[in-house]
């Protein structure tokens, strides 16, 4: 059993930036890649990145330049570095694990960008 923890979410204006976190306590010694989704109203749920255990990362194509994952394995933490944030990227934001092969979220975080 794992549990996912989201934090750092909250109303920013078009082109400012915030970091969310995500930490993992229970059992995690088998989780290899942690992932960031996100789903807007009205729009289906879709992958944002995703950070390997070694430090591999992958990105849609929609952050890419914007947005930066990282981790800290001592902390069984995840970050996304949210930069240049767009009206676009407003959406609840969820980290995600798939140890054994079951699946895990977090409870999820809203991020708003409005002026």
């Amino acid at each position: 059993q794992v549990q996912l923890v989201e934090s750092g979410g909250g109303l920013v204006q078009p082109g400012g930036s915030l970091r969310l976190s995500c930490t993992a306590s229970g059992s995690i010694f088998s989780i290899n890649t942690i992932d960031w989704y996100r789903q807007a109203p009205g729009k289906q749920r879709e992958l944002v990145a995703a950070i390997t255990r070694t430090g591999s990362t992958n990105y849609a194509d929609s952050v890419k330049g914007r947005f930066t994952i990282s981790r800290d394995n001592a902390k069984n933490t995840v970050y996304l570095h949210m930069n240049s944030l767009k009206p676009e990227d407003t959406a609840v934001y969820y980290c995600h694990v798939n140890p054994r092969g079951l699946n895990y979220w977090g409870q999820g975080t809203q991020v708003t960008v409005s002026s």
